[in-house]
């Protein structure tokens, strides 16, 4: 709990995950993945509860077996790969409070796919949403001014190359770039109000955690393997 609100942490891990099947529990330097997330869940100060949100039952099992509460599964129309964070988090949370009698004021995801968060990443963004009253805090990247969305290309139909963004025909140097960030997955914390009632995981007042350090966000083989090197 921080300033009287409830804290419950959010880990979503489905099964059906198409770029590396069952990620979640793939091993990375020996342990399953969903390992990382919940040795550090142990260690976080002002959660009140965590719950993992999966549809799998080795899953479960893994979560379990670090400590994580899987209090319900995930119904089958939840766990595609079109379903989008809000709805998994609406289900959880109404879910979870269903089974405690209690109300969280505040959810914080943590996606097994970023082993590289750190305890302080998680503190930060928790105390940033409650000390400034935000529908949500994620925590981001800044992204390298080579990759500016202002010097993004695209090709059309008839295969001509074109800026994505008419405004990077005026861009000379980069100097004239305003920074630009990325979500990086390590962490979001969202109030109950914005998920619920304003049905959205960023809302309207939304603030940043800035993490300068290499943040991967596991999608890939070649992104486990790039985090093995880093966690090693």
């Amino acid at each position: 709990m921080i300033q009287d609100k409830r804290v419950l942490v959010v880990v979503p891990a489905r099964g059906g995950s198409k770029g590396v099947k069952l990620k979640n529990i793939r091993p990375l330097n020996g342990r399953p993945l969903i390992h990382y997330t919940g040795e550090l869940v142990k260690q976080l100060k002002y959660v009140d509860r965590a719950v993992v949100s999966t549809d799998h039952v080795g899953i479960a099992a893994e979560a379990k077996a670090v400590g994580l509460d899987v209090p319900f599964y995930r119904p089958p129309e939840l766990s595609g790969d079109r379903v989008g964070d809000l709805e998994v988090l609406q289900h959880a949370l109404t879910e979870t409070e269903k089974i405690d009698g209690i109300t969280y004021d505040m959810v914080v995801m943590l996606q097994p796919t970023c082993p590289q968060r750190t305890i302080e990443h998680v503190t930060q963004t928790i105390e940033r949403c409650a000390e400034g009253d935000y529908d949500a805090v994620w925590t981001v990247s800044p992204t390298d001014l080579k990759y500016h969305p202002l010097k993004q290309l695209q090709i059309d139909a008839d295969g001509n190359l074109c800026h994505f963004d008419q405004r990077g025909r005026q861009i000379i140097a980069r100097q004239q770039l305003q920074p630009t960030y990325t979500r990086n997955g390590a962490a979001y914390a969202i109030s109950r109000t914005c998920l619920l009632e304003k049905k959205s995981i960023m809302g309207d007042k939304v603030s940043a955690v800035v993490i300068d350090e290499q943040l991967v966000s596991i999608d890939t083989l070649e992104d486990m393997q790039q985090v093995e090197r880093l966690v090693a």
